[in-house]
């Protein structure tokens, strides 16, 4: 809890830098924060999530913007590119058929819809997210824009339920030290349980 109570009394440029990270609509973190204090890490990845859902058109290509194919490897060391890439860690692993297929369906996604292909690539394997693009390129417009903002709703719960978890176990390591400093009364490092 001491990362949300952190995220909670952080100061407001410093929690949306934060939430830069997470979505990158020019409305998204400030409404988010705008929100706080949250009462439990539910409650803000709930918040994040409807913020997301509400977000006019337009802001939405802007978070997505950011986004690399599903497939491609992210380029930089930026927090967007490294969410990306623990994200689709599970695209490695394809075969070069569904590499190729991925390639291939990309490329008319984004001849169809003029923008890239999102989907929550996290917890989903290299063919379902194949089964999932070319289910997707079916969709009107209008469809294919409500599911777009659905995944980047998806996308940003998660990457919120990690800042701030993520906060919570850098906390605990700095709060332990470096494992040379631990030592026993004898000057030997602890078992570890």
């Amino acid at each position: 809890m001491a990362a949300l109570d952190d995220f909670n009394a952080e100061p407001a440029d410093r929690a949306v830098q934060a939430l830069r990270a997470c979505n990158a609509a020019p409305r998204f973190a400030a409404e988010v924060v705008a929100g706080r204090p949250y009462p439990d890490v539910d409650a803000l990845v709930a918040r994040a999530e409807d913020v997301v859902r509400g977000l006019p058109w337009e802001e939405v290509e802007l978070a997505i913007a950011v986004h690399p194919r599903i497939g491609d490897r992210p380029e930089g060391s930026s927090p967007e590119a490294e969410a990306s890439r623990r994200e689709q860690s599970a695209v490695g692993s394809a075969d070069d058929a569904v590499r190729t297929a991925l390639a291939e369906g990309n490329r008319e996604y984004e001849e169809r819809f003029d923008r890239v292909f999102l989907v929550r690539a996290a917890g989903r394997s290299p063919e379902e997210l194949l089964a999932e693009l070319r289910r997707r390129l079916a969709n009107d417009e209008e469809t294919e824009r409500t599911e777009v903002t659905g995944q980047l709703a998806e996308i940003t719960a998660l990457r919120v339920r990690e800042l701030v978890s993520a906060n919570v176990t850098d906390e605990r390591a700095s709060q332990r030290g470096p494992a040379s400093e631990e030592r026993n009364e004898s000057g030997t490092e602890p078992e570890q349980s």
